[in-house]
């Protein structure tokens, strides 16, 4: 396990339900996922799950296209229910006790947003899932995820993408782009590196919790970079970068 490391918070895109479908949920992604998150949880951590909604419904693109921003945002938020829910099944299917928190409250589905009852569900071993981003418009669910990754006393947040960690330019088009092993938190905000937004990046500086980039894709690398040997890039603070 990484050292001082307990209690974590796993943020997936939407997307990384999609597997190989343009749309929608993947049943058998979802349970590869699961698999992933179960494999942190037989190591020992304590766990909690924000996924984002850009699979069924993205907010700020509908805004672009005409939909008023803040129910465009509300719309968005749903998706992350659904999202949420499909994570939980794909979970408990495979024998993981889970939660699932929305902040808005939809009590017929899922439970509402309560901290201290999400800390005691922790402790019991379940892994909560928080849905419906902060329950307000005009935040992204990378903010959502750090603002709970803080109130949950998290040790990291980690950000299962498409890549093993954050280059200094798209690897996917730009050949020869360096990935980082380490980076502060400043550098990220102030060369705009495409990590989270900088207002989840600015609350994981400002609460003292790392940031790990890591390839969700890639079968077992949520597990290899929690025992410190798989491949990422751990954004922290400046002193802790240079060391």
């Amino acid at each position: 396990m990484i050292r001082g490391f307990k209690r974590i918070l796993l943020k997936l895109s939407g997307e990384a339900l999609m597997g190989h479908e343009p749309y929608g949920i993947d049943p058998v992604e979802a349970t590869r996922i699961a698999h992933e998150v179960q494999a942190a949880v037989a190591l020992g951590y304590e766990v909690c799950l924000v996924v984002g909604g850009g699979n069924i419904f993205r907010g700020l693109a509908a805004a672009a296209k005409g939909f008023d921003r803040g129910s465009a945002d509300y719309m968005g938020m749903l998706a992350t229910v659904m999202n949420a829910l499909a994570m939980q099944n794909a979970l408990e299917n495979i024998g993981i006790s889970t939660r699932v928190q929305s902040a808005i409250p939809m009590p017929s589905v899922c439970e509402p947003y309560i901290r201290r009852r999400a800390e005691r569900h922790l402790e019991k071993g379940r892994v909560v899932i928080f849905a419906a981003g902060t329950g307000n418009p005009f935040f992204t669910t990378d903010t959502g995820a750090a603002l709970r990754a803080a109130e949950m006393n998290c040790d990291a947040l980690l950000k299962g993408t498409s890549v093993d960690g954050v280059y200094d330019a798209d690897p996917k088009r730009v050949p020869g782009a360096r990935r980082y092993d380490r980076l502060s938190y400043s550098k990220v905000l102030a060369d705009d590196l495409k990590v989270m937004d900088a207002s989840a990046v600015a609350m994981c500086r400002d609460n003292g919790i790392p940031i790990l980039v890591f390839n969700i894709r890639e079968p077992g690398t949520l597990a290899a970079v929690l025992r410190g040997e798989g491949t990422s890039t751990m954004v922290t603070s400046e002193e802790q970068a240079l060391g």
